[in-house]
């Protein structure tokens, strides 16, 4: 295969050709409003976007942006951009105004998709940026924005073309553009499917962002690789998330911090246990706490799997398959095919992870400096985390590079502190970085409360898990924390954020 649509029309052979009765006969998505698609769908339903975005003047080599939540249109205008040997540059509906236009000139995208229909953010960006109707689809309305004036790209006839394209969500500076190439995508559908032994009587329940590299790359193109069947939730919402969970799905991906939702949820229904179907569950996207990782497991009555990514790896590092329970919170091995190093360990074993394989991304899009940077001239990607490796490969996360606090001297990694803050039972979720003051660095941790009526101090609670030096200067209590769509904490703007809570704290300590 040298096309990603490829992987559904592989699918469509092979249903026309079954003679094995399946329990859901060649069924590939269920949306968001129970309606239910083949594979054959997909593939004709691809097969008529494609006509009509070439006919709106969507040409091969151009950019254009899907701006969506989950829904089978967003995987019909994957497959149809695909035949189009278009690149999909992929967008959360829910960005700003601001941040779209961003993209959209630092990408030089033809024009945008919409999905109106699921997402009222979409459709409101439609009415900024301007919205053709093409029709309507059995799928949903095919809402396009006018097309602009923009030189294509070269065309690659091998699988090195590029297939996509995801903006990094730094909040200085222009966006970085990730191209990934049908080939990093192809191996990565693959690769995701062999580590869950998916097949076709799978049913992988959807809710992370289908814009996301994770969601995208692990989850779908993991399940259109098996013949297996996705379950779409435009939304994260912890009551249809755990009605859903006992209606077939038998895979279940999320971030810690929807977990730590999930169980608050029972507790609020007054459950011990979730019914469901799964037979793999799996965390992703942050830090997986390990009191967390034993109540999931309590809860759901299935083993919790880690795994560790990144968008220019297409995105899995590393992740544990569903023969491996590891007690730990290891996020696993490389993936097999793939070679990753701790590249300059420090005396305790601490190290730069760098990975080299076909997962590694091609580049930054216009940006050959960044890339250079980024990738070494021997193929490694430096991957910016740090970490430990066990001698059977298997890898532990300590941190960021960037987000390595120095106290005093001393390291301190901010996944240890919270995963010290998470072991207390009245914290949902944590964050800790570091602060520039008076020629050291402070480490400050953010927490919300399951019952914000119960205050204790959290400080003196630390004190017999963690060092002193790693004990936060402030440990702030708040509604919600600053969170992406996908639920990660956003440690950039903790401190802007924040800033009045921290000064008045800071007040404390001239006191």
């Amino acid at each position: 295969m040298k096309r990603l649509h490829e992987l559904v029309q592989r699918q469509t052979v092979a249903a026309q050709t079954d003679t094995v009765p399946q329990p859901t006969p060649n069924l590939a998505v269920i949306d968001y409003d129970e309606r239910r698609y083949s594979y054959c769908d997909l593939h004709r339903l691809s097969d008529v976007m494609a006509e009509r975005l070439a006919a709106h003047g969507v040409r091969a080599g151009d950019r254009v942006i899907v701006l969506s939540e989950n829904c089978t249109t967003h995987i019909v205008a994957i497959l149809a951009l695909s035949k189009l040997n278009a690149w999909i540059v992929f967008m959360n509906a829910r960005v700003t105004d601001t941040e779209l236009d961003r993209v959209l000139n630092a990408s030089g995208a033809r024009c945008i998709i919409y999905t109106p229909e699921v997402s009222p953010s979409s459709a409101k960006h439609a009415d900024t940026f301007g919205g053709v109707d093409l029709g309507q689809l059995d799928c949903g309305k095919l809402l396009v924005s006018p097309v602009r004036d923009v030189a294509v790209e070269p065309l690659d006839d091998s699988d090195e073309q590029v297939c996509a394209m995801f903006y990094t969500t730094g909040t200085t500076g222009a966006p970085k553009g990730v191209m990934l190439s049908h080939a990093n995508l192809l191996f990565m559908a693959q690769a995701s499917a062999q580590l869950r032994s998916l097949s076709p009587q799978d049913q992988l329940l959807s809710v992370l962002p289908g814009t996301h590299v994770f969601a995208f790359g692990s989850s779908l193109l993991s399940v259109l690789n098996a013949g297996a069947t996705i379950r779409l939730m435009p939304r994260f919402d912890p009551t249809a998330v755990l009605t859903a969970l006992t209606e077939g799905a038998t895979l279940f991906s999320a971030v810690p911090q929807m977990y730590a939702l999930l169980l608050k949820q029972l507790k609020t229904d007054g459950l011990s246990t979730a019914p469901n179907t799964l037979r793999y569950m799996s965390s992703g996207g942050a830090p997986l706490d390990p009191s967390w990782k034993q109540e999931v497991q309590n809860a759901f009555g299935c083993h919790l799997h880690n795994g560790y990514g990144m968008t220019e790896a297409s995105p899995i590092v590393a992740a544990t398959g569903t023969g491996e329970q590891r007690s730990d919170t290891s996020v696993g091995r490389a993936l097999a095919g793939t070679e990753v190093i701790i590249h300059n360990p420090n005396a305790e074993g601490v190290g730069e992870v760098w990975l080299r394989g076909p997962n590694v991304m091609k580049g930054y899009y216009g940006n050959p400096a960044a890339t250079a940077e980024t990738i070494t001239a021997d193929g490694f990607l430096r991957t910016g985390d740090l970490a430990t490796m066990d001698p059977d490969g298997a890898l532990h996360l300590v941190g960021r590079c960037k987000e390595l606090i120095i106290h005093s001297g001393f390291n301190v990694y901010p996944p240890e502190v919270e995963a010290a803050l998470n072991a207390h039972p009245n914290i949902v979720h944590s964050a800790v970085v570091g602060r520039a003051r008076n020629g050291n660095e402070d480490v400050l941790g953010f927490v919300t409360l399951r019952d914000p009526d119960q205050h204790e101090d959290l400080r003196n609670w630390l004190r017999d898990k963690l060092a002193p030096y790693k004990i936060p200067l402030h440990i702030v209590v708040a509604d919600a924390l600053p969170q992406a769509s996908t639920g990660k904490i956003l440690k950039a703007k903790l401190l802007p954020v924040f800033d009045a809570e921290l000064t008045e704290l800071d007040k404390g300590l001239d006191a």
